[in-house]
């Protein structure tokens, strides 16, 4: 049995590859009922999928993941419930954005010393024209052959210490959570067991983001293993946070990471959604 909840996916309103209304399509199709559309420091794809949404049964959450660098390193809080109309929201979400171009920009006369022509323009091609993303970068020089596959785009070009590296400036934890709870949204940490942390290095981000008042941590993750669900369980229980789940999908051809393949919550942790008026509570969790 799997959740009907996917609460993290992409569109090409930033780094996915399918359209807001393409996506809708394809999660109805997975057997997904919830969905949130949660593209990389922006809303913008959210009025198309909600339109979708309507005509295929499907409840569309409102979100936003947003970039945030926290003690010298990246990580996203994802945004649910969000007002996309938020004027602070949409102030700090436009700074990403101004720095995300910048950074593209910059990615690309990097790249271009480097000996790879049209960097920025080869990447912008591959984007919606207004946000271009490492993702990008990796879909254009797989394209050009430069590297088998975007795994190895990021570890041979993207990642510190590589020619195209280029270091974020992202918002800090607390105005990421401001923004999100101005929005009148809640607030998740994204993928936790991704971030190269130790454990107690993780266990302070979870303590300083409920100090501040985030609300949940992504439990089940597309790049979570069974292990991790059960440990991202146990940290909600020990820091009083709720539980999310959300595949970070942004393409098919990564079937790996498919739409309305999440495994159920684990029974000891409570999911973020037991809260939410118009949502039947517990029905993507396993028995405790």
């Amino acid at each position: 049995m799997f959740c009907r909840y996917d609460l993290h996916s992409h569109s090409t309103a930033s780094d996915g590859t399918l359209s807001p209304a393409a996506l809708v399509r394809l999660a109805s199709e997975a057997g997904v009922q919830i969905l949130a559309l949660t593209d990389h420091d922006t809303v913008a794809g959210i009025r198309e999928a909600r339109e979708v949404a309507e005509t295929c049964g499907i409840q569309l959450i409102s979100g936003v993941e947003v970039s945030v660098t926290w003690s010298r390193q990246t990580v996203h809080i994802v945004g649910l419930n969000v007002d996309t109309e938020s004027r602070v929201l949409g102030d700090g979400l436009q700074t990403l954005r101004d720095f995300r171009d910048w950074r593209a920009r910059e990615i690309g006369k990097r790249l271009q010393t480097a000996g790879i022509q049209n960097a920025f323009e080869g990447a912008l091609a591959h984007s919606n024209g207004t946000l271009v993303s490492r993702t990008h970068f990796a879909r254009m020089l797989v394209e050009r052959g430069v590297v088998e596959d975007e795994r190895k785009v990021f570890k041979h070009y993207l990642v510190q210490g590589k020619p195209g590296h280029v270091p974020g400036n992202w918002a800090s934890l607390e105005n990421a959570l401001e923004w999100i709870h101005q929005a009148g949204g809640e607030a998740v940490i994204a993928h936790p067991a991704r971030y190269k942390m130790t454990r107690t290095k993780l266990r302070r981000l979870f303590g300083e983001f409920q100090e501040l008042g985030g609300e949940a941590i992504e439990v089940v993750s597309g790049s979570h293993g069974r292990d991790d669900c059960i440990s991202m369980a146990k940290h909600t229980n020990d820091f009083g946070l709720l539980a999310s789940a959300g595949s970070d999908f942004h393409s098919p051809e990564n079937p790996w990471v498919a739409l309305g393949r999440l495994p159920l919550l684990p029974g000891d942790c409570r999911p973020i959604w037991d809260g939410w008026s118009g949502v039947e509570a517990g029905a993507s969790r396993l028995a405790g």
